[in-house]
């Protein structure tokens, strides 16, 4: 089975685009940084993404009030 993967553009929102949180990119890396969003993975050498997978965990554990 393949992985799927979204990058930063699709899961922040920038003003006119939203994307799959309403956030911006500096809160969503402040967020990875933190360790309270998912670590992302290095898919070329300017290639940065976060797994699928990885996204509907941190939704589930965000619901849930983790």
């Amino acid at each position: 089975m393949n992985k799927r993967f979204a990058r930063l553009n699709q899961i922040t929102s920038t003003k006119g685009k939203p994307g799959r949180y309403p956030v911006s990119p500096a809160t969503w890396w402040r967020w990875v940084s933190a360790g309270y969003a998912p670590t992302p993975v290095k898919l070329g050498p300017n290639t940065t993404a976060w797994e699928v997978d990885a996204l509907d965990a941190f939704d589930q554990r965000v619901s849930e009030g983790a």
